[in-house]
């Protein structure tokens, strides 16, 4: 047996797939001996997922060797949405399958998905140097978000001295948002210098949908530059890169 991963908490290991499953269908899953993780870009080149959780995020976590494991992770997302209340999970390998073993209640069962083939290389993080970063909770962003989609297929992202902007304008109307740095630290804003970008409102829609409401979202930006985009699922950490429209395209 090469490897072999419990999971008490099935919810938690779900929500991480969906995260990543809002962006890619498939894509490398790498177990080392301290963590697991996930790096990919999306079919359009235009967004990255980064992905880790370390090996105490789960009951148990025996990895013998490094592995790349090919997964379509949509299915797994499928699978793991059949975990029943109580339920607890083994993960192993057996010849070129992923072994998903849910067991609770008196009863177990077995799912085996085919491993895909490993193509292409490591992925690397993009390398930038923000300039402004802006923390909140991820329900307060996904609203502002909400308002965007009536207005625009784009928004810009702005931040400036103690504001975090979002901004959107479409054919019929226009949309903009301030929010300032508070007391109780709702909103942290945190600028080096003025960061403005505009972005692809439906990608953001995609890498912050599994961001639980009140977990903090972490934007880091620079003006005309990639977003880096972050929150946490338990102890797992999620961090997205998004291409910005430069003006004009």
């Amino acid at each position: 047996m090469e490897f072999e991963i419990h999971v008490d908490d099935v919810k938690f290991l779900r929500g991480c797939v969906d995260a990543i499953v809002n962006l890619i269908e498939e894509g490398t899953l790498e177990l080392g001996g301290d963590v697991m993780s996930v790096k990919a870009m999306d079919p359009s080149q235009i967004a990255m997922v980064v992905f880790s959780a370390p090996k105490d995020a789960f009951s148990g976590y025996k990895v013998g060797s490094s592995e790349r494991l090919g997964i379509n992770f949509a299915d797994l997302g499928k699978i793991l949405g059949r975990a029943r209340a109580k339920d607890k999970l083994s993960i192993t390998k057996e010849e070129n399958k992923l072994v998903l073993e849910f067991a609770g209640a008196g009863a177990k069962r077995r799912f085996s998905v085919p491993l895909l083939d490993n193509t292409g290389s490591v992925q690397r993080e993009p390398k930038v140097e923000h300039d402004a970063s802006v923390k909140m909770r991820g329900g307060d962003f996904k609203e502002m978000l909400r308002d965007v989609a009536l207005v625009s297929s784009h928004v810009m992202l702005q931040a400036k001295g103690k504001e975090f902007a979002v901004n959107a304008k479409g054919d019929s109307a226009e949309m903009h948002s301030v929010s300032e740095k508070g007391e109780k630290g709702e909103l942290e804003v945190t600028v080096k210098a003025e960061a403005r970008a505009t972005f692809p409102l439906q990608y953001l829609d995609d890498i912050t949908k599994a961001c639980p409401d009140e977990v903090p979202i972490t934007l880091n930006l620079r003006t005309n530059a990639p977003l880096k985009l972050s929150y946490g699922i338990g102890k797992a950490s999620l961090v997205y890169y998004l291409a910005p429209r430069i003006e004009g395209d």
